[in-house]
């Protein structure tokens, strides 16, 4: 069973996969959505859960530094709600804090440009937030 995680934004939503043995995350693609039309993705997010087997999904939360939850926060855990319902998979909230952080630093520290950062962002800040969840299982 493979585990999919995510990191939700106004605009893209990072995709990130498990291996079957759920050790590894990779960083799968990034999806664009719009969250004032209502456009959240989900017909594409199901066809990835049918193709790669998935049985669970990380959700990154983006907790406030003082650990509460503000407005994008509860944007995701709406997100999360209603990706459940569709679904019928159980969806994990994962503290996010600092991971697109990390994911910019790492970026930066390997010399990619700005524009090819853009692109990689958000897909290797869900690889993070899963590898971060996988890790907490062993």
């Amino acid at each position: 069973m493979r585990t999919m995680g995510l990191d939700v934004g106004t605009k893209t939503v990072g995709v990130a996969i498990s291996d079957e043995l759920g050790w590894t995350a990779q960083g799968l693609k990034t999806l664009k959505i719009n969250e004032e039309k209502n456009d959240l993705g989900f017909g594409e997010l199901e066809s990835i859960i049918k193709e790669y087997e998935v049985g669970k999904i990380v959700v990154g939360l983006p907790k406030n530094m003082n650990g509460s939850i503000g407005p994008r926060g509860e944007a995701c855990m709406h997100f999360s709600r209603e990706l459940e319902k569709l679904s019928g998979l159980p969806v994990i909230m994962w503290d996010e804090r600092l991971t697109t952080m990390a994911a910019e630093r790492v970026l930066l520290e390997a010399d990619v440009s700005r524009s090819k950062r853009k692109k990689v962002i958000d897909k290797m800040a869900a690889m993070m937030i899963l590898q971060g969840y996988l890790d907490s299982q062993i």
